[in-house]
C-alpha cells in the first residue's frame, strides 16, 4: 500500500565481436545500444529518480572522443536520454556508414555499454550525483567510468583515507569517494606495468603494453576490502577492461550471461532472460565476493576478490523489489501468501462463507495467489470430509453433493487505484480526505456488518497510507471486520545497504513497541537502550551489538501487531480491525536462499550496519529525527 523506494539498477554490456558482425547478423550497428535500452527499461522499477548511460569505444583515433555519457533526472529519464541520442545517431548517418568509420567516429556506438537507474536512498540528489561517473585522463588506460547499486556504511572512513593520501575529491558523495579510491588503484596498476617495462620499451609501445596487461583484480583487491555495505560496483577503463564486483554477503543482487558475442550483467535475472531471449539456466548469479571481469582482449573470467562470507542475500528483494517474473521469486511470493493461511483462518473463525478476500496493491497479487491456493486446499479438505461423512450415513445424494461442492472462496477485486491525486495542494484533514479517494472500491461485494474483509499487502512499514486512506476506504464497504495481512514480517529496524528505510522513528512496529513500553511503565528501557547505544560507539567491530533489540524484547509479535492495529485504525472506523504479519519463520520457509533479514531480526551482516542502527536510536532518543 505504501511505496518503498529502492536503491538502484545496473546494466553492463561488452560486445565481443567487431561492429560489422552485429550489423550483418542483426541488421544494426546499434545492437549493443538497443540491448542497453531494453535492460534499463525492464529494470525501471529499481530507480526512478534519474538514469545515465556510458559508452566506451576501443578503435577511435587520437583527436576523437572515445568516452560518451548522457544523464537525465526524473521518472522519464531513460526515454529522455535515448531521445537525445537518436538525433545524434541520425545526424551521423550511423546505420548507413561503413563499419570502420562507425567503429572509429560514431558517437554512442562502442564496445562497452553501461547503464544505471538511480534512487538516492541516503545520498544527495541532482544531476551531478547521477551515475555513471567519469574519471578522466589523457591516457585511455587511466580513464575510469563507474556506476553501482550500493550503499556504504563507512563512507566517512573511506573519504578520510583517500584525503590522507593527498587526493582531493570534488564532492562529498559515496560514488565520488569510491571513484577516487578505484582511480587511485588504477593509477597504481598503470605505474606497476610502466615500471616493469620502461627500460625495455618506448612510447607508444609502452602505452600499448600497459593497456594490454592491466590487472583489474589487483585494483579491486586494493579498494574492495575497505568497503562495508551492500554493493555491486561496475566499471570500465577507457582502454577496454570491464568489471562488476559484488559484496561478500551477496546483499545486493547481480546476474550475468555471456556467449561468444556478448557479455551482459544486470541486477535481475529475468531481465537478462527477456532481453537476450535465453533460458533460466543460461543466466548465472554472480558469486558474492567475486567479480566478472572482461579484459581488453575480450577474455571473460569470474574471479574471487573479497571471498564469499555468510549468506545475507536481501530478503526484501524477494518480497517486494525484484520483478516477480523471476521463476524463483514467483514461487517464493506465493509461498509467503500460503504461509499466512493458518493465521487468517484463525482470525476469521474458520468461517469462509462470510469472508471476502482481496489484495492491495497490485504488487501483492502473487502473494494473494498463494494465499488463495492455501485457502482452497483447506476448503477442499472440508468438502471431502463432508462428502465422506454424508456417504457413511447414506445421506449423500445429488442435491447434497452439489450443495457441498458449491462452497467457493469469495474472491473480489475490492480496490482499484484510479488516479494519482495531488494531495500536496492540501494540508491537514483536507489532505487526508483527498487521500481516501486514491482508490475506488467495488460496492456490493461485502454483506453489511456480516462479512469479514481480508486484504493482503506485501509490506506494512510505516502504516501512513493504511491509516490515512486504505482503512477508511475499506470501511466504506461496511464489513464487520477488516483483516489486513502483510506478506512481510514487521519491519523493525532501518536498512543501511540501499533501501530508503534509514530512520528509526518512521517504523510503525517501533512506534508500537515504544507505546507499549510507556503504557506498561517500562520507559526505563528506552533510556537504558540509549545509554548502551552511546557506549557502543567506542567498541571494536567484534564487540558491538544491536542494542535496539531490547525495545522489542518484552513483547510478542502478536502484542505488537495488536498495538499497530490500534494505532493505525482511524477513530471513526466502524469495523473491527486486525493486522496479521508474516512471521520470521514463515519468511525463512518461503525464501530459504535469501536469509538477509536485518529489517525484521536486527541481525545486520556487517559491523557498519550495527553501528548505524545504534546511532539511529541515539538520533531518535535525542530528537534528531531528520538525521539518517
Amino acid at each position: 500500500m505504501e511505496q518503498l523506494k529502492h536503491e538502484c539498477g545496473i546494466a553492463l554490456i561488452r560486445l565481443l565481436k567487431p561492429l560489422e558482425y552485429y550489423k550483418e547478423k542483426y541488421g544494426s550497428y546499434c545492437y549493443g545500444l538497443s540491448k542497453l535500452y531494453l535492460l534499463m527499461e525492464k529494470q525501471h522499477n529499481r530507480g526512478q529518480e534519474g538514469a545515465g548511460i556510458g559508452v566506451v569505444k576501443l578503435k577511435t583515433k587520437p583527436g576523437n572522443e572515445y568516452l560518451f555519457r548522457e544523464r537525465a533526472l526524473g521518472t522519464g529519464a531513460i526515454q529522455e536520454i535515448f531521445d537525445k541520442i537518436r538525433p545524434v545517431l541520425k545526424a551521423n548517418d550511423v546505420e548507413n556508414g561503413p563499419a570502420d568509420r562507425v567503429e572509429e567516429y560514431a558517437p554512442f556506438i562502442g564496445d562497452i555499454y553501461m547503464g544505471h537507474l538511480r534512487y538516492s536512498t541516503t545520498g544527495k540528489s541532482g544531476i551531478n550525483y547521477v551515475h555513471p561517473f567519469l574519471r578522466r585522463n589523457n591516457w585511455p588506460s587511466r580513464n575510469l567510468m563507474m556506476c553501482g547499486n550500493f550503499n556504504m556504511t563507512n563512507v566517512s572512513e573511506i573519504f578520510e583515507s583517500i584525503v590522507q593520501r593527498g587526493q582531493h575529491p570534488r564532492l562529498y558523495s559515496d560514488t565520488i569517494v569510491l571513484l577516487e579510491q578505484l582511480g587511485y588503484a588504477l593509477d597504481k596498476e598503470n605505474h606497476r606495468i610502466y615500471r616493469q617495462y620502461r627500460d625495455t620499451l618506448s612510447e607508444p609501445e609502452l602505452t600499448r603494453k600497459i593497456e594490454d596487461n592491466l590487472d583489474i583484480t589487483e585494483m579491486l583487491r586494493f579498494a574492495g576490502p575497505t568497503w562495508d555495505g551492500g554493493f555491486v560496483i561496475c566499471g570500465a577503463t577507457g582502454s577496454g577492461d570491464m568489471f562488476a564486483l559484488r559484496d561478500s554477503h551477496g546483499i545486493r543482487p547481480a546476474f550475468y550471461y555471456h556467449d561468444d558475442e556478448i557479455v551482459v550483467v544486470a541486477s535481475e535475472r529475468p531481465v537478462i532472460q527477456t532481453v537476450m531471449n535465453v533460458r533460466l539456466s543460461e543466466v548465472k548469479e554472480l558469486t558474492p565476493g567475486s567479480a566478472i571481469i572482461v579484459n581488453k582482449s575480450g577474455n571473460v573470467s569470474i574471479t574471487d576478490i573479497l571471498g564469499e562470507k555468510e549468506n545475507a542475500r536481501c530478503s526484501f528483494e524477494r518480497i517486494y523489489f525484484s520483478r516477480g517474473s523471476d521463476a524463483d521469486i514467483y514461487r517464493e511470493r506465493k509461498a509467503l501468501g500460503l504461509n499466512l493461511v493458518p493465521s487468517i483462518l484463525e482470525s476469521i473463525g474458520y468461517d469462509l462463507n462470510h469472508a471476502v478476500f482481496s489484495f492491495i496493491p497490485n504488487t501483492a497479487e502473487v502473494a494473494f495467489i498463494g494465499m488463495v491456493e492455501g485457502l482452497e486446499k483447506y476448503l477442499d479438505q472440508l468438502k471431502a470430509d463432508k462428502i465422506l461423512a454424508a456417504s457413511a450415513t447414506g445421506k449423500l445424494d445429488n442435491d447434497s453433493l452439489l450443495e457441498i461442492m458449491s462452497n467457493k472462496l469469495r474472491i473480489e477485486k475490492i480496490a482499484i487505484k484510479d488516479i494519482k491525486l495531488r494531495t500536496f495542494i492540501a494540508e491537514g484533514e483536507a489532505r487526508n480526505d483527498l487521500a481516501t479517494h486514491v482508490y475506488d472500491v467495488t460496492y456490493g461485494c461485502v454483506t453489511d456488518n456480516v462479512d469479514t474483509l481480508v486484504v493482503i499487502d506485501d509490506s506494512i512499514v510505516r502504516g501512513t497510507t493504511l491509516r490515512q486512506s486504505i482503512l477508511r476506504i475499506l470501511d466504506r464497504l461496511c464489513p464487520k471486520k477488516i483483516v489486513v495481512v502483510s506478506s512481510s514480517p514487521q519491519v523493525r529496524y532501518p536498512d543501511y545497504y540501499g533501501i530508503d528505510m534509514s530512520r528509526m522513528g518512521e517504523f510503525i512496529a517501533f512506534k508500537a513497541a515504544v507505546e507499549l513500553l510507556r503504557e506498561k511503565g517500562m520507559e526505563q528501557i528506552l533510556h537504558d537502550t540509549y545509554q548502551r547505544c552511546k557506549a557502543q560507539a567506542s567498541l571494536p567491530d567484534d564487540k558491538i551489538e544491536n542494542c535496539v533489540k531490547s525495545i522489542y524484547a518484552p513483547f510478542s509479535q502478536q502484542e505488537i501487531s495488536d498495538k499497530i492495529a490500534e494505532m493505525l485504525t482511524p477513530a471513526d472506523t466502524n469495523a473491527e480491525v486486525e493486522i496479521i504479519y508474516q512471521t520470521e519463520k514463515g519468511l525463512r520457509l518461503a525464501v530459504p536462499n535469501n536469509p538477509g533479514d536485518w529489517y525484521f531480526s536486527g541481525n545486520y551482516p556487517t559491523p557498519g550496519g550495527i553501528r548505524l542502527v545504534n546511532q539511529a536510536y541515539i538520533n531518535y532518543y535525542e530528537g534528531n529525527a531528520d538525521k539518517r
